[in-house]
């Protein structure tokens, strides 16, 4: 956690909770937990192209509570960084109940990774492991709203869909009763990796909740979010590949525009992102508007002032 970085003034959003927005009746448009990718640059880039609720990478919560460098490498957050929900893997009700509380006055909320497939992640005991241990996560769950004092601070589960439905269901009720405050649902299975989403299975979770559900998988532009929002009947969209090839597309944009690139150009550039993130993001972006000559000359290049020298020559607005 980077003191520099974190106003002493919070951000008026922080004091409200995320929850009201699930309430609007209204597409709530949310940026996924991205690993290298969903940092503090990108959640200020996705901000300002109508994205209403952002969350920071997945964070190892022991490793965030007992290492000052990690804390300091893994969460940086200003004052414009709002509403914010940190996404923690953990096996371990205690640890994530102290990093909660380390986040809580930067924060409006947690989420607890339980839709993870990476087998590093499972074999620590992390990410989709635990949607088979459903009293480890009502296990967490109480942990933290026993050691976070604010009531309006908001502890949420994002998870993966099980081949039977029903244990799934089961899952998401218990995590309701023990006063999660939204789920958000992958729909697909731990083993599934670009197969269709299951949005049918979303919809029959969310008919079973009386709390907010988030629909999560495959969404790539603003027509297909608010599609997926009705199919599902859920309270909001989360966007993951979407958004790193279009972090304009919650405004409506079909493809990167122009002054998108630029406003990640003087975003990065103001908050130090290291080049390689930066250089990356701009591939992303820039994929459906270059050719593939063009792709080959700009993945190539190894310098920011390279970068800018490209994109005045090639992309100046």
């Amino acid at each position: 956690m980077k003191n520099d970085c974190i106003q002493t003034t919070m951000c008026q959003e922080r004091k409200k909770d995320p929850v009201e927005m699930f309430h609007s009746g209204q597409l709530v448009k949310v940026c996924a937990p991205m690993v290298r990718y969903s940092k503090l640059a990108f959640r200020t880039l996705v901000r300002k192209y109508s994205c209403d609720l952002c969350y920071t990478p997945m964070i190892v919560a022991a490793d965030f509570v007992r290492s000052v460098k990690a804390r300091d490498s893994e969460f940086t957050t200003n004052q414009g960084d709002c509403p914010l929900i940190v996404q923690f893997a953990a096996s371990d009700a205690r640890l994530l109940s102290d990093a909660a509380r380390i986040v809580c006055p930067y924060a409006n909320g947690i989420d607890i990774n339980c839709g993870c497939p990476q087998r590093w992640a499972m074999a620590e005991g992390y990410g989709a492991c635990i949607i088979n241990k459903p009293e480890l996560v009502q296990d967490m769950v109480k942990q933290v709203r026993n050691q976070v004092e604010n009531p309006r601070f908001s502890v949420s589960i994002k998870i993966r869909i099980h081949d039977d439905l029903t244990r799934t269901v089961d899952l998401c009720r218990k995590a309701e009763a023990t006063g999660v405050s939204w789920i958000t649902v992958h729909g697909r299975t731990v083993e599934e990796r670009h197969q269709p989403v299951h949005y049918e299975a979303i919809k029959i979770i969310k008919e079973n909740m009386s709390i907010p559900v988030i629909a999560n998988g495959d969404i790539r532009s603003l027509k297909e979010a608010e599609n997926v929002w009705h199919i599902t009947g859920t309270d909001g969209v989360m966007v993951a590949r979407g958004l790193l090839a279009n972090p304009a597309m919650f405004a409506g944009y079909e493809e990167t525009p122009l002054k998108c690139l630029w406003d990640w150009v003087d975003i990065a550039l103001e908050l130090g992102t290291p080049y390689m993130c930066f250089h990356q993001h701009l591939m992303y972006m820039m994929e459906k508007i270059t050719s593939k000559q063009e792709k080959r000359v700009f993945n190539a290049l190894s310098s920011t002032s390279a970068v800018l020298d490209y994109l005045t020559d090639h992309y100046w607005i």
